[in-house]
């Protein structure tokens, strides 16, 4: 063999392996990636997270979105479904997937994320983001935390010149269910958010049981508070003014987004480079 054969099977090998090291390590890279799991807001749906979906998976995640129970396109009866029922369904969703996961929960999905990240425990949840969500405190309820808002907004001398979901909710006979005024949804929530978009949010508004937001978080420090925790909060929702809450439990950090409470429908795109963001780190 001459020397100008030899130096060509050498370079072919060094190739060869330089080849072979990238794609074992993209593959494990992407193996080893979190599961994204997000989770709806009272009033919405899975729906709402159908523009974040193929943008997660173009980053290389596996995600996974449901309808919590009374929601979707076959939803149950209303009358007993309790927060419990909204945990054990994400508890059940999450159980089978392989490896870590990151919770994201949206508004009321913040305490449905709280709750299940204590019942599935350190071990599987990587982290838990807050989009525009309560952030509770182990017996805290999420009728207490829009109390404490409203003291705030009120502190603030900011009642007046903000609307709140509050002023637009109208309850059952027997004040066991709420739902926002027929209409209104998207202008509570959606604002800046395009037609389509406003169009269905409004169309599949439902009913939702208040008990599920008058339940106390049962989590303890070892689990939840052990648990990294971020918060993303859209500085133009009209819904709840939460500056006032984002100290409520310690956050590894707090991104801000000039969107209204729906930003997966009014910017996408921006949304999912903070979700990849935080996964990443």
């Amino acid at each position: 063999m001459n020397f100008v054969s030899t130096k060509r099977i050498f370079f072919e090998t060094i190739f060869l392996f330089i080849s072979f090291t990238i794609m074992t390590t993209n593959s494990f890279s992407q193996s080893t990636k979190p599961t994204i799991v997000l989770i709806h807001g009272a009033w919405f749906g899975s729906f709402a997270w159908n523009k974040v979906v193929p943008l997660v998976e173009s980053k290389g995640y596996n995600v996974i979105t449901m309808d919590l129970p009374g929601y979707g396109n076959a939803p149950q009866s209303l009358a007993n479904i309790t927060l419990n029922d909204y945990v054990n369904a994400v508890v059940d969703l999450v159980q089978p997937v392989k490896g870590k996961v990151i919770l994201v929960g949206h508004s009321m999905g913040g305490a449905v994320i709280t709750q299940a990240a204590e019942v599935i425990g350190v071990d599987k949840v990587e982290k838990l983001i807050f989009l525009d969500a309560f952030l509770l405190r182990n017996g805290e309820s999420i009728l207490d935390q829009v109390g404490k808002i409203h003291r705030a907004m009120k502190e603030a001398g900011n009642m007046e010149e903000k609307k709140i979901v509050a002023d637009f909710l109208v309850f059952s006979e027997d004040r066991n269910l709420c739902t926002i005024a027929a209409g209104k949804t998207s202008e509570v929530f959606a604002h800046d958010c395009p037609p389509e978009d406003q169009a269905i949010l409004n169309s599949t508004t439902r009913w939702q049981p208040v008990s599920a937001l008058a339940t106390p978080m049962n989590v303890s420090d070892k689990i939840y508070g052990s648990i990294p925790k971020y918060y993303i909060q859209c500085a133009g929702a009209r819904d709840l003014d939460r500056t006032s809450i984002l100290n409520n439990m310690p956050c590894q950090k707090v991104y801000t987004l000039p969107s209204s409470h729906s930003p997966f429908f009014s910017m996408p795109d921006k949304l999912v480079a903070i979700v990849d963001e935080i996964a990443t780190n």
